[in-house]
């Protein structure tokens, strides 16, 4: 009897009735998959009996499992009523049956519809097992039928396959025959004539059997090896004559061999690794140039000499006593020498890169640059100047610190180290300077050999400054104070500055370098030498013969001058930069120059101007004759020429040029323009005061006419001559003839062009009313006072206050009843006005 659980477990499938009509297979498919109503429908009958042995004690381990008949039997035993167990268990077997019985009753026809299928199926499954073996049967036989056919077309076939494989293996080989006959007649042609040797052509023809054996695998036969060994020997000599023809062609930059060689690598399919030979061993070339130029051992070995190279060097890279300047000479042309290795060359790789950029396969029109060089890669040239830069930056570094006669030289002679790369460059950019071709070198690859002997220059330029700054401590000691160099110690400065510039004038960048050096230079010495400068009133006396401090300025003073002359005569012919490199250096020379002197011209200058005030405490209102025709100066005037005198003899004459007063403007000195600058201020101050002279008779006129040719003579002969002042001479040449004028002529004279408005405008107060009182007058002022505030002051200013006093006069007039102005008031008011308008804002009387 089935356990509950197997029961519950295994329910019978219910399934729909199958036609009558369905196949044996059919009906034995609805026994393997039932309908999915069938569980449902036991689940519903089945689930009464079996919930009611899961909640029972008894017979719930029935469902479980893990259910054991001998753990349970043990169980009931132990439990005390075995037979109530039992009984029990009878009454659900009961249970069960019952339950079973009404489930086959209830699927009768269902259950007898299955047996029915199982009889049709074992029916089909009998028909089946005999066909299945006809078919076997048959297949046997057609098999024993076919077997000797198919054995002797596979024979067939293959004998046909290996036939058609020797056949082809045999035209291979037969081409392959021909093409080395035809290379080899090619190579015998040319037996009486290398030059008609078609090497392009039979590279071609040795790269096609090559390839031709490889591909057909033709190796191994020894007919073809033989051949191959030939064809072999043969690629060898093309090898060595295309390599000839393409190192000919680059060392003669001749285009046409250079593209033959080319083509005959392309042909044998070795272009790339050729030209990358090629390329390694030029710049292992320029490398070992390099080497070999800096070689202190190499320039020792030179001359003969025991122990000694003939150089003269020793081994620490020191010459001997006398052998520095064969060495010297020496490691110079080795320089030049190197220079020119390296210019060839870049040339020869520059000439290969050219016509690799040009030439074409005539066949695929591959460009055979293309082929060298892929995208991203850098040129041939760019990798051969690289390698050059940086080994000679290397040599020259390793030079610098390990040889210390390497170093003098390179650095004491770095404008010719320059000169050589400059030259170089310039070679290399003029000789591969083509129209739609890249040059062989770039911008940054020029500045990357000048930065190789960078290092050279800094030495060159600490050099330069340090020789010019230990020239200027010689001359102006710091611990010294008081002592003037001598004109030799001045124009050693000078030299050396001229040399340092004539050394670097050929190359412009490294003249700026230079100028910088030399403006520092130029500093240092205006500092020197304006410590040594003296300043005091012993510094600025002039009353007495020039002072040892003052002899000592007037020394600094032309010393600096000539330093300023000769220098900036030197930059005349340089760029304008130049001039503004030296600007501030050559300007604290000038200004240290020109303070050395200033306060003692202010001195003159002022003395010069007190012996003019005393004019106006000179008479010039005698009516009488008698002093009209006394010829001597007035005192005023001869105390200002003993003045002019004796600056001229004792001041001037040490610090002018023998030939100042032919001194043309262009060429004047600082101190000629002090001069002239004094010489000016006399005039215009004289001008200025002899118009403020009020009253003027006619014999005064006269003493002023004396007075104006007297000054004229004494500032032409000892200060400056007076034709080259300019606007001062005319204004001084005008106005003595003006003087003499009537009031009426003064309007239409010409004489007015050349006069400051302010002095025709004070002069008028001379021919005035005393009641028509001038700026001075009116303002209670010296003379002093008023000609400080004129200085101060432009034309139109000075204007203001002339017309000023010109409306008091009117005033004055007006309340007097008087109708009538002096004739000098209405012209006063014309000239005033447009004299002013005319005249520049900016001008002074």
């Amino acid at each position: 009897m089935a356990s509950p659980a197997a029961l519950q477990r295994s329910p019978l499938p219910s399934s729909t009735t199958p036609s009558s009509t369905a196949s044996p297979f059919q009906r034995l498919s609805t026994l393997k998959n039932p309908s999915s109503s069938s569980p449902l429908l036991l689940t519903a009958t089945a689930a009464s009996p079996l919930d009611s042995f899961a909640k029972d004690p008894i017979l719930s381990p029935f469902l479980s499992p893990s259910f054991s008949s001998t753990s349970f039997s043990s169980a009931a035993l132990s439990s005390g009523s075995p037979a109530s167990t039992a009984e029990h268990l009878h009454h659900a077997i009961r249970l069960l049956e019952s339950q079973l019985r009404t489930e086959v009753l209830s699927r009768h026809t269902e259950l007898l519809n299955q047996l029915s299928s199982l009889k049709h199926a074992e029916h089909a499954l009998s028909t089946v097992r005999s066909a299945v073996s006809s078919l076997q049967s048959s297949v046997r036989r057609v098999r024993s039928e076919l077997s000797k056919p198919h054995t002797s077309i596979l024979s067939k076939t293959i004998q046909l396959s290996n036939l058609h494989s020797t056949a082809e293996f045999l035209q291979h080989m037969i081409r392959a025959f021909r093409l080395s006959k035809k290379l080899r007649d090619l190579i015998s042609a040319s037996e009486s004539g290398p030059e008609k040797l078609d090497l392009a052509k039979a590279a071609q023809l040795h790269c096609e059997i090559l390839n031709m054996c490889n591909e057909y695998d033709l190796m191994g036969i020894d007919c073809i090896d033989e051949e191959l060994n030939r064809v072999k020997e043969i690629g060898e000599r093309l090898r060595d004559e295309a390599m000839k023809v393409l190192e000919r062609g680059m060392e003669g930059l001749n285009q046409a061999e250079v593209g033959t060689g080319l083509q005959v690598f392309y042909n044998l399919g070795e272009l790339k690794v050729t030209v990358e030979q090629l390329v390694n061993k030029y710049k292992g070339i320029g490398v070992k140039s390099v080497s070999v130029a800096l070689d202190m051992k190499a320039i020792s070995a030179g001359g003969g000499g025991g122990g000694y190279g003939p150089g003269g060097i020793r081994g620490s890279g020191t010459p001997q006593i006398g052998g520095g300047a064969r060495a010297r000479e020496e490691l110079w042309q080795r320089m030049g020498t190197c220079m020119d290795k390296l210019h060839s060359v870049v040339v020869a790789v520059w000439h290969l890169q050219r016509v690799l950029s040009k030439k074409r396969d005539p066949f695929t029109y591959v460009l055979l640059l293309d082929e060298v060089i892929k995208e991203g890669d850098s040129m041939l040239t760019d990798r051969v100047w690289e390698a050059l830069v940086k080994a000679f930056g290397s040599q020259l570094k390793s030079a610098f610190t390990a040889s210390s006669f390497v170093k003098e030289i390179f650095t004491v002679g770095y404008p010719k180290l320059f000169s050589l790369i400059e030259n170089l460059l310039e070679r290399i950019s003029r000789d591969t300077d083509v129209k739609g071709v890249l040059p062989a070198i770039s911008l940054e690859g020029k500045e990357q050999m000048v930065q190789a002997i960078e290092i050279f220059q800094t030495s060159f330029l600490a050099l330069c400054l340090s020789g010019l700054s230990d020239l200027v401590n010689t001359v102006f000691p710091v611990s010294s104070r008081g002592s003037v160099p001598s004109k030799e110690q001045i124009s050693r400065i000078i030299s050396r500055i001229q040399e340092e510039i004539e050394a670097v004038q050929l190359d412009g960048r490294l003249t700026l370098l230079v100028l910088r050096v030399i403006g520092k230079a130029l500093l240092l010495l205006a500092e020197r030498a304006e410590y040594q400068i003296s300043a005091g009133h012993e510094a600025r006396q002039i009353m007495d013969p020039a002072t040892p401090v003052q002899v000592k300025n007037f020394a600094l003073c032309q010393h600096l001058q000539e330093v300023h002359t000769r220098v900036s005569s030197m930059i005349v012919g340089l760029p304008t930069i130049a001039a503004d490199v030296l600007s501030l250096s050559l300007g604290a020379i000038y200004g240290v120059a020109r303070d050395s002197v200033t306060p003692l011209f202010k001195a003159m200058v002022d003395c010069l101007e007190s012996c003019i005030l005393q004019m106006h405490e000179q008479n010039f209102s005698c009516p009488g004759m008698d002093a009209a025709m006394d010829n001597n100066a007035s005192p005023y005037m001869e105390e200002l020429q003993k003045c002019i005198l004796h600056f001229r003899s004792e001041f001037l004459s040490r610090l002018l040029p023998p030939s100042a007063n032919s001194t043309a403007a262009g060429a004047e000195t600082m101190c000629t323009q002090l001069v002239r600058s004094m010489a000016s201020r006399v005039l215009v101050f004289f001008i200025r005061h002899a118009s403020l002279v009020r009253p003027l008779s006619e014999s005064g006129k006269l003493r002023m006419a004396r007075d104006m040719a007297e000054l004229e003579l004494a500032v032409g002969q000892n200060l400056f001559p007076v034709e080259q002042l300019g606007p001062p001479y005319r204004a001084l040449r005008a106005f003595r003839p003006l003087i003499f004028l009537e009031t009426s002529q003064l309007e239409a004279s010409p004489l007015l062009q050349d006069l400051p408005p302010s002095v025709i405008l004070h002069h008028l107060y001379s021919r005035g009313p005393d009641e028509l009182q001038s700026p001075l007058q009116r303002n209670k002022l010296t003379p002093l006072q008023y000609s400080l505030w004129l200085d101060s002051q432009v034309e139109n200013q000075i204007w203001k206050g002339i017309k000023a006093t010109l409306d008091d006069y009117a005033v004055k007039v007006r309340s007097r009843g008087d109708k009538e102005f002096s004739p000098v008031y209405p012209l006063m008011l014309q000239l005033g006005s447009s004299l002013t308008e005319n005249a520049p804002v900016s001008q002074k009387p």
